[in-house]
C-alpha cells in the first residue's frame, strides 16, 4: 500500500510539472509576441501557439512514455520480490537447512567412498541440497530477477553446498553417463562463483568446525 501511494505522488508531481511548464511557456511566448509588437516586427500569435501546441504533443508522449515506464518497473520490482521471497523459502526451510547442515558436517570428500557408505538419511539429504539448489536456478534463470539483488545473500548458501557435492555430481555424470545430470546446479554454481570472485576479495570456501 505504501508503494502504490508513493508511486501516485510522484505521478501526480510529475503531471503537475508538466502543466506548469506548459503554463510558463505560455506566458513565455505571450512576452515574446508582445515585445516583437512593440518593436513592429510582424509576427502571429496564433502561429506561436500552434508551436506551443507541437511542443505540448510532444511533452504528452513524453509524459506517458515516463508513466509507462513506471509502471513496468513497479511490474518488475513486483516480479523480482515475488522471486526472492521463494529463494529466500527454498534455501531457508528447516528440512533444506537440516540437508545442508548433514552434507557440510558428514559427506566424505571422495565420491567413490561416500556413495557407498551413504546412509538413506545421507542420501536424502544430498538429494534434497541438489533438488533445491535446481530449483533455485530455475528461480534465477537469465531475466527473471538481478543476479546482484540475490547474490549478496544467497551466494554462501550454494558455494559451500557446491564444494561439497560437485565431486559426486562429476562422479554420477561419468558413472551413469548422463552429461545433463543435475547441469542446471552445475550452471548456478558457475554463475555463484563469478559473482563471488568478482565481489569478494577472497572467494575461497571457508569452513568452520562446530559452526552455527
Amino acid at each position: 500500500m505504501k508503494k502504490s501511494t508513493s508511486g501516485l505522488r510522484k505521478l501526480v508531481v510529475f503531471v503537475g510539472f508538466i502543466i506548469l511548464g506548459y503554463v510558463f511557456f505560455l506566458l513565455f511566448l505571450f512576452l515574446v509576441w508582445r515585445l516583437l509588437g512593440l518593436i513592429s516586427l510582424p509576427s502571429e500569435y496564433i502561429l506561436a501557439v500552434g508551436a506551443l501546441s507541437s511542443i505540448g504533443s510532444t511533452v504528452a508522449i513524453l509524459g506517458g512514455g515516463y508513466i509507462a515506464f513506471r509502471q513496468l518497473s513497479e511490474i518488475a520490482n513486483t516480479r523480482h520480490l515475488g522471486v526472492a521471497d521463494k529463494l529466500f523459502d527454498e534455501l531457508n526451510s528447516r528440512e533444506n537447512t537440516a540437508a545442508r547442515r548433514w552434507v557440510f558436517q558428514n559427506l566424505p570428500a571422495d565420491p567413490q567412498e561416500g556413495i557407498r557408505s551413504l546412509t538413506p538419511e545421507g542420501q536424502e539429504a544430498v538429494k534434497l541440497v541438489l533438488n533445491s539448489l535446481d530449483r533455485v536456478a530455475f528461480l534465477t534463470q537469465a531475466g527473471w530477477i538481478p543476479e546482484d539483488l540475490i547474490m549478496p545473500w544467497m551466494h554462501p548458501m550454494i558455494a559451500k553446498s557446491w564444494d561439497k557435492l560437485e565431486p559426486y555430481v562429476e562422479y554420477e555424470k561419468q558413472r551413469r553417463n548422463e552429461p545433463y545430470y543435475y547441469a542446471h546446479a552445475s550452471e548456478l554454481a558457475v554463475r555463484c562463483r563469478a559473482w563471488r570472485e568478482k565481489h569478494l576479495e577472497d572467494a575461497q570456501v571457508k569452513w568452520v568446525k562446530d559452526a552455527l
